[in-house]
């Protein structure tokens, strides 16, 4: 008798050439991930072999109920690590049935911009490093906490090891190897500075596939998380008090700044994100008033600054690229629930195509 496990593992190669199609939207919160699957005939090499789907709008809060088709575009694959074999994961974005980007459909807009000539000749690279907390279930406090109360004070947490210290540690390991398994760049994971918190990096990616990667790693980890019965917090600022809140930090670079040179690049680049100060912090997550506070690794919300080797400033230059006079910058600013495709999208447009007037 076959046990249930043995039926969601079933390999399906030998018996058909039709696999699992895992498509996967943004829902109306703009956060919020969504996905349904449907069989088609494989392998499938490119997004362009993929039919358009279509779904509920009004259920996600994306469409009224008397006309709710949202039409789903194919836009990258990835391998699904949870069916395996020639299955996929395919990340999609959103149109009316008249072909216009619905509202929360932010990737249609970055898209335009690194496809602008003078964006793509700047060949922009990201790294985003994605922090995030994990709940228990029942209580939405964080893992390795006792229940109603607080563990040790920060310190002792920060990539560390030992069941004192390091909580969801399985769960975290599971995520690296799925997403390498997808295809994804990740390229590092860390225990972070708040019990519970972790960190996965994602890059160097360019242009567009930068938000596509962090949404599909973000979408793994929400499946990750639902197996083993552990809530991921959408939070920037999942506990008030003196604790670090979870952020995207999101590296950069374009051509000129990886150039002999590209020192004085950055910094021109700097200055113009400074003058955006207020545009980028709105554009950059909700609740990010709440982490940064300026007392947490971070410049307070109002404050634009930058600095060397200073994780208190808004953007950060590594001591490597100061030295060498080439390199990238750090945007410190980006919450954990920052829409990749917005941040990404925003620091090319204001660093290569806006005129600082």
């Amino acid at each position: 008798m076959a046990s249930l496990t043995d039926l969601v593992n079933l390999d399906l190669s030998d018996c058909t050439d039709k696999i699992i199609a895992e498509y996967i939207w943004i829902g109306g919160s703009g956060i919020d991930l969504r996905s349904k699957a449907r069989t088609v005939k494989g392998p499938i090499t490119d997004p362009s072999q993929l039919p358009k789907w279509n779904y509920d709008g009004s259920s996600t809060g994306q469409a009224p109920g008397e006309d709710s088709e949202v039409i789903l575009y194919p836009q990258a694959i990835f391998k699904d690590p949870f069916r395996k074999g020639d299955n996929i994961l395919v990340m999609c974005d959103c149109y009316t049935p008249q072909g216009e980007p619905i509202p929360t459909n932010k990737r249609y807009n970055a898209a335009k911009v690194f496809s602008h000539p003078d964006v793509a000749a700047e060949v922009p690279w990201y790294g985003i490093e994605q922090e995030y907390t994990l709940l228990q279930k029942d209580v939405s406090w964080p893992l390795g906490w006792p229940v109603g109360g607080y563990p040790g004070p920060q310190g002792p947490y920060y990539c560390a090891a030992g069941a004192d210290k390091a909580f969801g540690r399985d769960v975290v390991d599971a995520h690296y190897k799925a997403c390498l398994y997808a295809g994804i760049n990740i390229s590092g994971i860390n225990g972070e500075v708040m019990p519970g918190q972790w960190e996965f990096q994602v890059g160097p990616s360019v242009g567009i596939s930068a938000g596509d990667e962090i949404w599909v790693a973000r979408y793994i980890l929400e499946r990750i998380t639902e197996i083993a019965g552990i809530v991921l917090s959408l939070d920037p600022k999942p506990i008030q008090g003196d604790w670090n809140g979870a952020g995207a930090h999101t590296n950069y670079s374009t051509k000129s700044m990886r150039e002999p040179g590209g020192y004085e690049v950055i910094k021109k680049a700097i200055e113009k994100l400074g003058k955006r100060h207020k545009e980028h912090i709105a554009a950059y997550g909700e609740g990010n008033e709440r982490r940064l506070t300026g007392r947490h690794e971070t410049a307070d919300i109002n404050t634009f600054k930058w600095g060397v080797a200073n994780r208190g400033a808004s953007i950060r230059v590594g001591r490597d690229t100061e030295r060498e006079g080439k390199g990238y910058l750090e945007d410190r600013r980006p919450a954990f629930n920052m829409d990749p495709y917005v941040v990404t999208g925003m620091i090319a447009e204001t660093t290569i195509l806006w005129k600082g007037n």
